[in-house]
């Protein structure tokens, strides 16, 4: 039996290919975390895939947030699965029975399953024993923002009631895997640079991995190395579950899970291990036969772990009710709305009552009165609730209640020119509209070839100008464009010297410049030479800053190389600089 968890960053990672993406993994259960996709959005290449079945937990408050998903192949089908870690998300019957209730109110844990955290199944193994039960808990938790401290709260009460859920299945007697993204490094040989870091062994929660592993609190890194008898033995804890990483990699270092994909970290391995797979004890020391990262794989900003055990799963002859493969608008019981706005094929009054439209049966479970409607519209027949009018043709019908409206139609109006678009407003003036015989002769004057518009504003005027330009360019004729309606009114008129000197640029100029580069220039102008960076001298990278405060909208420029340590030189150096504003 193969298990694998892999935090997908949003379920377009898979790209309309997820049964190619399962299928490279060759596992029994594959875990994964942040789906990001609500009930509404699940579209049915998602959640029904050949093969596998699947079972969802969806954010109930934020779209496009959290969520975890469960696929499991059809030979390891579970008989049971179920939605969050409280239990009052079940619909199997179990609805009554809820767990952390002593520790936190209904309010609380109502909270804590309605972000799409947690999905369990429990499935049937093989074991040297004889047929046992395995309970796989997929869980994404929650991330502690600095600035906001309930979450912090948040996260620690998620961490207490997974553990409590998890104890629980214990208690009952199954076999416990607890797998996903946890969210915390739980040793110093976990993280990149540790000692970056505040206190930290004292973070609450890498104090609940402690209390929740069995294994010793600090890192052996020589496990060949004599040890003193007289001195001071590391502390071991007394959790539970076990790491199977650490179980069958205790020192190896740089084994991480997650990286900062923004600064490129994973291209220098700066990165933490805080997706794990652990395992009740007895499941871990007597089952598990490997268990390893696979960094190669990428997609996302985490990497998959995969783990590895000697027993065998029985499929469940059916599967549970959580699956989506019941969801109505996957299991073709539910008639989508657009069921009932097709398009009805285009047929004549006389052909509508034939033999063949009655016998033509229409989709789904439309009633009687329904097809009746469907199949003779009501456009082409005069229905029996309908006034007949003075001329035998049937008068629509306004619903009860509501008094019909009726349109009045405007009179035509001429279509008006783009400049009356410009003109300023000013007191209407009742004009007599020019008919279309009027504008067509006034238009037929000039050739459409050899004119062109523009827009000249006087200095203390307001009049928009049509300026026609003859076969000699140096001889301009400017009528006066004036009619609120969008009806032109031309009047000649022999433009002043400066009017045409700022039209058409003197020979010998750039037109292409325009007659304000300058003004162009400061207006579009583009991002700041980069700076060379001292360590490298690379040129640098611009960046902006997106965090709420003070500095919110600001650039700066930082070296173009990934994220590293500081000791790597081929990571990033510690250039910065702020680009000025007038700049």
């Amino acid at each position: 039996m193969k298990i694998v968890t892999w935090n997908i960053n949003g379920i377009r990672t898979f790209k309309n290919a997820i049964k190619k993406n399962l299928d490279s993994f060759d596992a029994d259960i594959i875990c994964v975390q942040e789906t990001k996709v609500t009930r509404d959005l699940l579209d049915e290449r998602t959640a029904i895939v050949e093969g596998y079945n699947s079972y969802f937990s969806f954010s109930k408050g934020r779209s496009g947030y959290s969520g975890v998903a469960t696929f499991c192949k059809d030979s390891a089908t579970p008989f049971a699965a179920e939605e969050g870690l409280t239990g009052l998300l079940t619909n199997n019957g179990e609805a009554g029975r809820c767990y952390g209730d002593q520790e936190f109110s209904i309010e609380e844990l109502q909270l804590l399953d309605n972000e799409g955290r947690a999905v369990i199944t429990h499935h049937q193994i093989t074991a040297p024993d004889g047929p046992q039960t395995l309970a796989v808990v997929n869980v994404y938790c929650p991330r502690a923002d600095p600035e906001k401290p309930e979450r912090k709260l948040f996260k620690l009460q998620f961490y207490q009631l997974l553990q409590t859920r998890a104890e629980a299945l214990l208690a009952s007697g199954s076999h416990v895997i607890v797998l996903g993204d946890i969210n915390t490094s739980h040793r110093p040989i976990d993280h990149c640079d540790p000692d970056d870091i505040e206190h930290f062994e004292d973070n609450p929660g890498r104090k609940w991995l402690n209390g929740l592993l069995f294994g010793s609190t600090e890192e052996e890194e020589d496990v060949d190395q004599d040890h003193d008898p007289n001195s001071e033995q590391p502390a071991v804890c007394g959790g539970k579950f076990v790491d199977t990483f650490r179980l069958f990699h205790p020192s190896r270092p740089q084994a991480f899970t997650c990286w900062n994909t923004m600064t490129g970290a994973r291209r220098t391995n700066y990165g933490t291990r805080i997706d794990y797979i652990f395992a009740s004890r007895p499941l871990a020391e007597t089952l598990f036969l490997g268990a390893d990262i696979m960094p190669e794989v990428e997609g996302s900003d985490h990497c998959p772990v995969w783990g590895h055990l000697s027993c065998e799963v029985r499929p469940s002859a059916r599967c549970p009710p959580l699956c989506t493969c019941y969801l109505p608008e996957f299991a073709g019981k539910q008639q989508k709305l657009s069921r009932f706005l097709v398009k009805m094929a285009d047929q004549r009054p006389d052909s509508v009552n034939s033999k063949e439209a009655k016998e033509t049966p229409l989709p789904g479970s439309q009633e009687t009165g329904e097809t009746r409607e469907n199949v003779n519209p009501v456009g082409l027949g005069v229905s029996a609730g309908r006034k007949r009018g003075l001329d035998g043709v049937a008068e629509p019908s306004a619903p009860k209640g509501k008094k019909s409206r009726v349109a009045k139609a405007a009179p035509a109006k001429p279509q008006g020119s783009l400049l009356a678009f410009f003109k300023p407003k000013g007191p209407a003036v009742e004009q007599k509209p020019k008919t279309s015989a009027e504008l067509t002769d006034r238009t037929e004057d000039t050739p459409p070839e050899v004119t062109c518009s523009l827009a000249n504003r006087h200095a203390g005027g307001t009049s928009n100008s049509l300026l026609e330009c003859g076969p000699d360019m140096n001889k301009h004729t400017v009528k006066d464009v004036s009619d609120l309606n969008g009806t032109a009114e031309v009047k000649g008129q022999e433009p002043d010297e400066g009017m045409v000197r700022a039209t058409f640029p003197e020979e010998g100029g750039d037109s292409k410049k325009g007659a304000c580069p300058g003004f162009w220039k400061a207006v579009l102008r583009g991002p700041p030479p980069p700076p060379p960076c001292k360590a490298h001298g690379e040129p640098c990278v611009l960046r902006t800053v997106k965090k709420a405060g003070p500095t919110m909208g600001r650039q700066f420029f930082v070296c173009a190389r990934p994220q590293g340590h500081a000791s790597n030189p081929q990571a990033r150096c510690n250039f910065f600089a702020w680009v000025d504003k007038g700049k």
